[in-house]
């Protein structure tokens, strides 16, 4: 299952934000733009800046950037190379905070289990990803300029190690000092459609575990002494979640057919979605448990999602390198 951040993150809170400005309900403290590119991939972007705005989304304060990407967009190398540009210049909007010189160091941490595909996103990132710590140390005259010393580390699950990922990482950012962490890890979707269609990006950390509710210990800046920028892609969804989506479609469709509304049909379309999900989600427990559900090419979208990220990451903190300079690197 996936060690992830609560479900839909940056999402959730570009929609409640959505939802209380549609009724003229103004939130001190919190802003959100939002941009178009090339008619293919939308931008949100939400600031929580105040307690007030914060209390009011149930956020963090911090950055909150989503990234809707076309559903089928996988193997059209022009779409694949948008994605990939969009990806560094979102995350270079909110590392430029941190990095102010291009021997800031960054480790870069792949949460998730190798041995189960739609929570292998964040090892299968390590792998595409420019690592260059080492070279910056050993063969510095051997190096570009503009190339940050990065490192990075998949470091299991606490199931495979025995260890808690946040022991591991502390002691890490301990012993090499990192300026910054990155933290990417595969999400659980509230929503059936988000299932690998968005990138999420925060600057307030992440809590592996606590969207399927094995909650573990936080990587952000209190726990581990510096900025943390999570990134998260919804892989899989859970059995309350497909119920309640399914439940919202067959009641559109028949409050359409039907020539006067219903009370069921009202009650239902009432209720709060925190409700509605938990009253769905109590009444298919003892059928179903914690039932989790992964599309079927979940191999191959993985694959080029990880893609995505790794170049993202891999233009946004080395200065001067581009799509064609990666593979140099790896």
């Amino acid at each position: 299952m996936p060690q992830n951040v609560r479900c839909d993150l940056a999402v959730e809170a570009r929609e409640m934000l959505t939802e209380m400005q549609g009724t003229r309900h103004e939130i001190p403290g919190v802003s959100m733009e939002s941009e178009d590119i090339d008619g293919l991939i939308h931008i949100t972007r939400v600031h929580v800046t105040s307690k007030e705005g914060a209390d009011a989304l149930l956020k963090e304060p911090g950055r909150y950037i989503t990234a809707e990407m076309p559903a089928r967009f996988y193997g059209q190398q022009e779409i694949y190379e948008t994605m990939c540009r969009v990806c560094a210049k979102e995350l270079q909007s909110i590392t430029c905070r941190y990095l102010t010189d291009e021997n800031d160091s960054v480790l870069v941490i792949g949460l998730g289990n190798w041995n189960i595909t739609a929570d292998a996103l964040g090892p299968k990132v390590i792998h595409s990803l420019m690592i260059t710590r080492h070279l910056k140390e050993y063969i510095p005259d051997e190096i570009d300029e503009g190339i940050r010393p990065v490192s990075a580390i998949a470091p299991g699950v606490l199931g495979l190690t025995g260890v808690e990922t946040g022991e591991i990482v502390k002691g890490l950012v301990d012993r090499i000092k990192p300026k910054l962490v990155i933290a990417i890890d595969a999400l659980c979707s509230r929503r059936v459609e988000r299932v690998n269609t968005t990138i999420q990006f925060s600057d307030t950390g992440i809590t592996p575990g606590e969207g399927v509710g094995n909650k573990r210990q936080a990587l952000n800046r209190d726990t581990l002494g510096v900025p943390v920028i999570a990134i998260g892609v919804p892989t899989v969804v859970d059995a309350a979640t497909i119920a309640g989506d399914s439940i919202n479609w067959v009641i559109r469709r028949l409050r359409s057919e039907a020539e006067t509304a219903r009370p069921l049909y009202r009650f239902l379309e009432d209720l709060e979605g925190e409700d509605k999900y938990a009253l769905i989600r109590e009444s298919i427990k003892p059928a179903f448990g914690n039932f989790i559900v992964a599309p079927k090419e979940v191999d191959s979208v993985i694959d080029d999602i990880s893609r995505v990220i790794a170049n993202g990451i891999n233009i946004a903190l080395h200065k001067g390198i581009g799509l064609s300079d990666v593979d140099r690197y790896r």
